[in-house]
C-alpha cells in the first residue's frame, strides 16, 4: 500500500508542478493584461466586473494547486511511510470540487454575455501593445485564429485536461488497491471527479447554447432577458411545442423562467411558481398531446404532436422547476443523480399579483399549491391593508388577522377572525381604530349572529351584547350606557331600539316600554325605587304625562291625568283610592319581560352556532369558528389557534373533537355521565364548556351590575333553566352524532324522564355555579323585605338563653338536651346560650357554603337527622319526630343558625331543585324550614304591632 501511495503522490507532484506553471503563464499573459484594459462603456463595465470575479476564482484555483504541490513535495522529501491520507485531492476532495465548480460557473457566465468578444475589441494602448505577445502564447494551446475563441480555449482547456489527469491517476491507484475502506474512499473520489468532468462539459454546452440564443434574438429581448447566470435549457425551435390559442411564436425554457414570445412582446413566468400537469388533453385540439401549465394568474396549454416530445418537455420542465426551487443546479446538471423528477406541489414563495382580482397589486408571501395561495401566508396591499393567516385554493380560509387602515386617521381596524372562501365567517374579534371592540360572529364580511360591541373611549362608553344581522343590531340584545348608568334589555331593528324593551337604571328605577327607532311610544310600566308602580305614559326623564295609574307601596292607588308644568311641579286630576291599606305583592314584586321576551327567543345567535357545528359533523378545523365565543381577548384567540395547530399539552383528558365523540359513547350511565359532563362543562376546550362560557357572558351582561333588579328575577331564573335544557339538547346531539359514526342507534330512555327533567336533574346543578352570584343577588333583592323582617326576628330570639328559648318555642321539656349544658362554677343553667342542638345548628349553617340545590337539600336532611339524633340521645331511645315536635325544634335551630338571607335560599332551592323531589322527604323538610321562616316573621310583626299599640308608644 505504501508503494502505491508513494507512486501516486510522486505522479501527483509532477502533474501539480506542471499545472501550476501553466496557470502562472495564463495569469501573466491573459489575466493581468486584460485587467489593465478596463473599458469605458456601460456594457463593457458590467462584463469587466464579471471578469474580475473570474480572476478571483482563477487565483483561488491556482493557490489551491500550489498549496497541494507544496504539501505533496514536503511529504516526498521525508522518509515517512505513505498512505491514502497523503493524497490531498482525495482527502480534501470537497474543497477541490467546490473551487473548480465556482470557476467554471463564473467562466460560463462570462461566455454567455460575450465577454471574450468584448474584451478582444478593447481599444486601450495596453491591450494593443500586448496583443502580439498574447497571440504567440495562444498558439501553444489552440490553432484558432479568432482571438476570442482562443481566449475561451486557453481559460478552460488546460484546467479540464488537469482534471482528466486527476481521474487517470486515481483510477490507476484504485486498480492496485486491495478491497477495503481505502479502496472505497478512492473509488468514491474517482466518481466525484468524473461527475465534475461531466458537469463542466454540460455547463459549457449550456453556456454556448444560451450565447447562441442571445445572438439570434433582437436587442429588445436580449436587454430584458439576458443575465449572466441565466441558461437556456430548451427552445421550441429545437424541440417543437406550441402554446394554446396561438399565444406565442416561440417558447424558451430557461433555468429560472419560462418565456413565451409573441411578435415583439413576451411573457415570462418564474419557475418557482410554475406547475406542470400532464393529466390533461385539450378538447379543442384533438390529436395533440398537452401539458397544462399553471401559474398564479394564468393557466395555458403546451401541445406537442407526439408523446415523446411531450415527455421530453415535461421532464425538462419538472427538472428545471425542481432545481429552481432548490436554489441550485444538480451535480451533474442532467443525469440519474437528480433528486427525483417531480417538483413538490406545495411551495413557499413571494409573488405580486398583476391582473384584475381582489389581490391586484398585492404581494403574497407564503405557501402555494398548484398555482394558488394555500396554507399559511401574508398578503399586503398597496393601500396599507394586509392579511396574515390561512389560505385555501387562492382565498382566505381558516383563521386570519386582517389590518385595514382607516381613511380619516392614522389608525387601523384589526380583524382577528375565521374566514371561509375569502370572506369573514364565524367567530372573531375586531379591534377598530376608534377604540371600539367587537367580539362575535361574522358572515360574508359583516357582523351576523351573536356578538358584543364595546366602546372603550372616555367620550361615550357603552356595551352592546346581542343579536346582529347584516352588520346592524337586530333582534334581542342588551345595551349598557355607562354615562347614563342604565341598561336597555329588549329588541332592536337596524341599530335602533325597536319593539318591547326594559330599562334598568343605576338608581333602582326600572321601566318597560315600547320603542320605535329609539323613541318611546305608547304607555308603559314604571317601577320606582320606593316600590311605587306607575302605569301609563311618561317621558325619557321619567316624568308622568297624560293618563296613568300610580300604585303606592302602602296599597293606595292614584288614578287620573298627570301634567308637569314648568315651575309648578307634577300635578294630577284623578281619584285617590285608600281602601286597600295592605301592600299588594303583585304590584311591588312585578316581574317584567316574561311575555315580551320568550326565553326560547333570547340568545338564539349563540344556540344557532352550536347547532350548525353539530349539523356540520363537528369537524375540528371549524370548531373555533362555530364555538369560539369562550375566547374574549386577542391573546386568548392567538393561544386558541396555537392550540389547534400545535400538539396538545400533557392534559389528562383529550378534548380533540374526535376524542370527545369517542368518549361520549362510553359515558351514558347516569353516574359516569355526570362526572363526564362536570369535566366537560368546566373545560374551555370542550364544545359544551364553550357554550356554557358564551351563555355566562350573555347572562352577566343582562343581570350583573345595573341589571341586578328584583323585577328581573323570574326572567333570569327561567333563562338559567333554559340554558340547562339547551345544553342537554346539545349533549344529545353530540351523542347522536358519535353513535351515528359508529353505526349505532341512541338508547331509549328507560326511566321515563323527559328531556326537561334530565336537564334539571343532571345539567342544572352543574351549570348553576356560573350564574349563582347574579342569580342569588336577584333572589336577595326580591326577598329583601321578608329577609329584613326575619333577621329582626332572629335578633329578638338571639337574646333568649337556651332554656328560655326552648320554653318560648313550646318545645316539650322531655326533649330538652339539658345534659349538653355544661356549667362552670359561676354559671347558671338558665343563662347558658348556643349550647343546645349545637351539631344541628352547625350543620344548617353550611347551607350558605354551596350553590347546588341538591347539596343544600342534603344539608337540610342532615340537620333533621342531627336534631333527631340529639333527641334520641336525650330520651335514650330511637325517636322519630312527629311534625308537632319537629317544627319547634327546627325553629330553635334556625334561630341559632342565624342564616342572613334565608328567604332567598329557600326560594332558590324551591325554584331550582330537581322536580322529582317534589312530594318527597326533601320537599317536606323544605316546607318545614319555610314554615319556620314565616313563623319568625309573624312573631316579629306581632311584636311590632304590640309595640305600636302599647301606651308607651
Amino acid at each position: 500500500m505504501d508503494m502505491c501511495a508513494a507512486e501516486a503522490t510522486a505522479s501527483l507532484l509532477h502533474a501539480e508542478e506542471n499545472f501550476s506553471a501553466c496557470l502562472a503563464r495564463i495569469d501573466a499573459l491573459v489575466f493581468k493584461p486584460l485587467l489593465q484594459a478596463e473599458p469605458s462603456d456601460q456594457k463593457g463595465k458590467e462584463n469587466f466586473k464579471l471578469f474580475l470575479l473570474l480572476n478571483d476564482r482563477f487565483q483561488a484555483l491556482w493557490n489551491l494547486t500550489e498549496e497541494n504541490s507544496r504539501i505533496v513535495k514536503q511529504k516526498c522529501s521525508t522518509s515517512e511511510s505513505f498512505c491514502i491520507q497523503d493524497i490531498y485531492i482525495v482527502w480534501k476532495g470537497d474543497l477541490f470540487l467546490s473551487l473548480y465548480i465556482q470557476y467554471f460557473v463564473t467562466f460560463a457566465n462570462y461566455v454567455v454575455v460575450h465577454g471574450f468578444e468584448h474584451a478582444t475589441k478593447s481599444k486601450s494602448e495596453a491591450w494593443k501593445h500586448h496583443k502580439t505577445v498574447l497571440k504567440q502564447f495562444l498558439t501553444d494551446f489552440t490553432s484558432e485564429t479568432s482571438m476570442s475563441l482562443a481566449l475561451y480555449t486557453v481559460l478552460h482547456k488546460p484546467i479540464r485536461d488537469h482534471i482528466e489527469q486527476y481521474i487517470m491517476l486515481l483510477t490507476k491507484l484504485n486498480e492496485v488497491l486491495k478491497e477495503g475502506s481505502e479502496k472505497d474512499v478512492v473509488t468514491s473520489a474517482v466518481k466525484e471527479y468524473v461527475k465534475l468532468e461531466s458537469f463542466i462539459s454540460q455547463v459549457l454546452d449550456e453556456a454556448c447554447f444560451t450565447k447562441t440564443l442571445w445572438k439570434s434574438l433582437g436587442y429588445k429581448f436580449t436587454d430584458m432577458l439576458c443575465v449572466p447566470e441565466r441558461r437556456l435549457l430548451e427552445d421550441s425551435r429545437n424541440l417543437p411545442i406550441s402554446a394554446s390559442t396561438n399565444r406565442s411564436d416561440r417558447i424558451l425554457l430557461f433555468d429560472d423562467v419560462l418565456v413565451l414570445i409573441q411578435g415583439n412582446s413576451f411573457q415570462s413566468f418564474d419557475l418557482k411558481l410554475v406547475w406542470v400537469d400532464e393529466n390533461c388533453r385539450e378538447k379543442s385540439t384533438p390529436g395533440l398531446y398537452g401539458l397544462r401549465i399553471i401559474t398564479p394568474e394564468e393557466t395555458f396549454f403546451l401541445s406537442a404532436k407526439d408523446p415523446q416530445m411531450k415527455a421530453v418537455w415535461q421532464w425538462k420542465l419538472n427538472q428545471a422547476i425542481r432545481q429552481a426551487l432548490n436554489g441550485k443546479r444538480d451535480f451533474p446538471l442532467w443525469g440519474k443523480t437528480g433528486e427525483g423528477t417531480e417538483p413538490p406541489s406545495c411551495r413557499f414563495f413571494t409573488y405580486v399579483f398583476r391582473l384584475e382580482s381582489k389581490f391586484k397589486s398585492a404581494s403574497y408571501e407564503g405557501e402555494w399549491h398548484w398555482g394558488k395561495p394555500h396554507g399559511k401566508g401574508t398578503v399586503k396591499w398597496r393601500d396599507g391593508r394586509n392579511h396574515v393567516g390561512d389560505f385555501k385554493e387562492g382565498l382566505e380560509h381558516g383563521f386570519g388577522i386582517c389590518l385595514v387602515p382607516r381613511r380619516s386617521e392614522d389608525r387601523y381596524d384589526c380583524y382577528k377572525c375565521h374566514w371561509y372562501e375569502g370572506k369573514m365567517r364565524g367567530y372573531g374579534i375586531c379591534e377598530y381604530g376608534n377604540d371600539m371592540v367587537y367580539k362575535g360572529y361574522f358572515k360574508d364580511n359583516v357582523r351576523q349572529g351573536f356578538g358584543i360591541l364595546e366602546n372603550h373611549s372616555a367620550e361615550h362608553p357603552f356595551k352592546y351584547t346581542g343579536q346582529w344581522e347584516n352588520d346592524k343590531k337586530n333582534g334581542y340584545g342588551v345595551w349598557e350606557d355607562k354615562d347614563r348608568g342604565e341598561r336597555y334589555i329588549g329588541t332592536w331593528l337596524d341599530d335602533h331600539k325597536h319593539g318591547q324593551g326594559i330599562v334598568v337604571t343605576q338608581s333602582g328605577v326600572c321601566y318597560q316600554r315600547t320603542f320605535h327607532a329609539d323613541k318611546m311610544v305608547g304607555s308603559g310600566i314604571l317601577l320606582l325605587e320606593d316600590d311605587s308602580v306607575y302605569e301609563g305614559n311618561f317621558t325619557e326623564d321619567l316624568t308622568f304625562v297624560g293618563k296613568g295609574k300610580l300604585s303606592f307601596a302602602n296599597g293606595f292607588i292614584l288614578e287620573g291625568t298627570f301634567t308637569n308644568k314648568s315651575g309648578q311641579g307634577l300635578q294630577t286630576q284623578g281619584i285617590l283610592n285608600t281602601s286597600n291599606e295592605q301592600p299588594d305583592e303583585r304590584i311591588t314584586k312585578t316581574q317584567l319581560g316574561l311575555k315580551e321576551f320568550p326565553v326560547e327567543k333570547r340568545w338564539k345567535g349563540i344556540y344557532d352556532q352550536f347547532l350548525e357545528f353539530i349539523h356540520s359533523g363537528c369537524k375540528e378545523e371549524t370548531e373555533e369558528s362555530f364555538t369560539g365565543f369562550h375566547i374574549q381577548t386577542s391573546k386568548e384567540l392567538r393561544k386558541s389557534q396555537e392550540y389547534l395547530f400545535c400538539h396538545r399539552g400533557t392534559e389528562d383528558v383529550s378534548w380533540k373533537i374526535e376524542d370527545i365523540l369517542e368518549e361520549l359513547v362510553h359515558h351514558q350511565e347516569l353516574e359516569s355521565l355526570q362526572r363526564y359532563l362536570e369535566k366537560a362543562l368546566k373545560s374551555s376546550l370542550h364544545p359544551l364548556g364553550k357554550l356554557l362560557k358564551a351563555l355566562t357572558i350573555a347572562f352577566q351582561a343582562t343581570y350583573s351590575g345595573i341589571g341586578a333588579n328584583r323585577h328581573l328575577l323570574t326572567m333570569a331564573q327561567e333563562e338559567v333553566k333554559y340554558y340547562a335544557k339547551k345544553i342537554w339538547e346539545f349533549y344529545q346531539g353530540l351523542l347522536h352524532l358519535a353513535l351515528e359514526q359508529k353505526g349505532q342507534m341512541p338508547a331509549k330512555c328507560v326511566d321515563g324522564e323527559t328531556s326537561d327533567q334530565k336537564a334539571c336533574s343532571v345539567v342544572l346543578p352543574l351549570i348553576l355555579p356560573c350564574f349563582y352570584p347574579e342569580l342569588f343577588m336577584l333572589y336577595m333583592l326580591y326577598h329583601e323585605r321578608e329577609d329584613d323582617l326575619y333577621c329582626q326576628g332572629i335578633v329578638d330570639l338571639s337574646l333568649f338563653p337556651d332554656i328560655k328559648l326552648l320554653e318560648f318555642l313550646d318545645v316539650q321539656k322531655h326533649l330538652w338536651p339539658l345534659k349538653d349544658l355544661t356549667l362552670t362554677t359561676n354559671q347558671r343553667r338558665s343563662l347558658i346560650k348556643d349550647k343546645c342542638f349545637l351539631s344541628a345548628t352547625e350543620c344548617l349553617q353550611k347551607l350558605i357554603t354551596t350553590v347546588d340545590p341538591r347539596e343544600k337539600l342534603l344539608i337540610l336532611q342532615k340537620t333533621y337527622e342531627e336534631i333527631e339524633s340529639t333527641v334520641s340521645r336525650v330520651v335514650e331511645t330511637d325517636y322519630k319526630l312527629p311534625m308537632d315536635d319537629l317544627l319547634p325544634l327546627l325553629m330553635y335551630v334556625v334561630s341559632r343558625a342565624k342564616i342572613q338571607h334565608l328567604g332567598a335560599e329557600i326560594h332558590l332551592i324551591r325554584d331550582l331543585m330537581d322536580p322529582t323531589n317534589q312530594g318527597g322527604l326533601y320537599d317536606f323538610l323544605l316546607t318545614a324550614l319555610e314554615s319556620c321562616y314565616e313563623h319568625i316573621q309573624r312573631m316579629r310583626l306581632h311584636q311590632r304591632e304590640n309595640c305600636h299599640l302599647s301606651p308607651s308608644s
